[in-house]
């Protein structure tokens, strides 16, 4: 990841194989700010060891550090905090609305089963047996519903890329590394 602006302005602790972690570097590139990537690898454990806890006591990536040293945690928290008052945020608050509508389900359908399947194949090298059978019929509905949603329109919400687009191009990019088809 590249260290952008002498500044410094923010600290992202995160791991280059977690689309939460994307996410959260893509909204900062997409509006110019200044930052810092530290290399925090989940599988290695950085973030289990008591230096991490002490902290960040959530153990999770990503997290920020702001320019003033306070933390924030959970991706799209971040996301909305660093997009706040950006055109990647709707005014108009019912489209608004529908932004937190797609970043509530990416994390409680979408990022549950399709990162969720990744890892488990990729990361564990797990065998198709080993995997709960029902995971990829599920990954399947989630992408279907971003597919006949998106088939009329260009972006998510509205007429220009928001945060509810970039939450959700992380994990889907990365779908056929959990054995799912995106032609589909």
């Amino acid at each position: 990841m590249p260290e952008r602006g002498a500044d410094r302005a923010i600290t992202i602790y995160g791991d280059r194989i977690s689309g939460n972690c994307d996410k959260v570097h893509f909204v900062a590139d997409h509006l110019g700010l200044p930052y810092r990537w530290v290399e925090t690898s989940v599988i290695a454990g950085a973030t289990r060891t008591a230096e991490f806890l002490a902290r960040y006591p959530a153990g999770q990536v990503p997290t920020v550090v702001l320019a003033d040293g306070r933390a924030l945690a959970q991706s799209n928290a971040i996301l909305l905090y660093l997009a706040a008052g950006s055109d990647l945020l709707p005014s108009a608050p019912y489209d608004r609305a529908l932004v937190d509508q797609w970043l509530f389900w990416e994390q409680n359908t979408h990022e549950t089963t399709i990162a969720a399947r990744r890892y488990r194949k990729s990361y564990l090298k797990l065998p198709e047996a080993e995997i709960d059978p029902s995971l990829k019929p599920r990954c399947e509905r989630a992408l279907d519903l971003m597919e006949r949603h998106s088939a009329a329109r260009r972006f998510l919400v509205g007429e220009r890329l928001s945060v509810a687009d970039i939450a959700l191009v992380a994990y889907t990019r990365m779908a056929s590394e959990g054995g799912l088809d995106l032609e589909k």
